[in-house]
């Protein structure tokens, strides 16, 4: 595929917001590819499906998603029509009938993984200081501030849903997988990266890349459009 003839489709994932994607946008830009950041709502699975196909049909041409933390499980819901390609960046991907909270606690969690739990609404929001603990501790003070008052909370049904037939059965797959994540383990990434048989790019790299280390995530994102 040819950059300028590609949209690139990004989809945060829970507690952030389109924002985080902000230095990937930056760098896809640079080098001519066009990309767009999904308002995901994290209201349910199926809402957020949702939300990504108006996000594609917004967009020209061949698609690629890329997908960060939970919504790994988003992009491998949705329409497959002009997507070509889907990057996994640190993300959840449940297999048909799984659940994200299967495939999220699958192995131990790491020692400065926050305890979540959902509040009287049946949000979790992350605890403040998980931000600079676990989510993105290789980021500057600001950043880390920055994404801990922007934070979305994730409703408990995201997560307590079934899955249906991902689209990693079908289409090209890439996934980068953060060495360092404190959040969703690297066991639990690499399992899912083999199982999809997914190309795979391993980094130094904490929980959330794509503000601590967007170069990787542009990369990845540039390899997968070049297959």
């Amino acid at each position: 595929m040819a950059m300028q003839d590609v949209s690139v489709v990004l989809a945060h994932g829970a507690w952030a917001d389109g924002s985080s994607w902000a230095r990937v946008i930056a760098g896809l830009a640079a080098h001519g590819v066009k990309a767009s950041a999904v308002p995901v709502p994290l209201t349910s699975l199926a809402d957020d499906v949702a939300a990504l196909n108006r996000s594609i049909e917004r967009m020209p041409g061949p698609v690629v998603l890329a997908a960060h933390a939970y919504a790994g499980a988003v992009i491998g819901l949705a329409r497959p029509e002009r997507v070509k390609v889907l990057v996994y960046v640190t993300a959840l991907a449940p297999d048909e009938g799984e659940k994200v909270a299967d495939v999220f606690y699958r192995f131990e969690p790491h020692p400065k993984a926050p305890k979540l739990a959902p509040d009287n609404d049946g949000l979790i929001w992350l605890p403040e200081d998980a931000f600079a603990a676990a989510f993105a501790p290789n980021a500057s003070v600001e950043d880390q501030a920055v994404l801990a008052a922007v934070q979305r909370p994730l409703s408990i049904s995201c997560i307590t849903v079934p899955a249906g037939r991902p689209l990693w059965k079908d289409l090209p797959t890439w996934f980068l997988i953060a060495e360092d994540d404190r959040m969703i383990v690297q066991q639990t990434q690499r399992y899912m990266a083999e199982r999809m048989k997914a190309t795979i790019k391993a980094h130094a790299v904490d929980h959330t890349p794509s503000v601590t280390a967007p170069a990787a995530v542009v990369d990845i994102i540039r390899d997968a459009i070049r297959l």
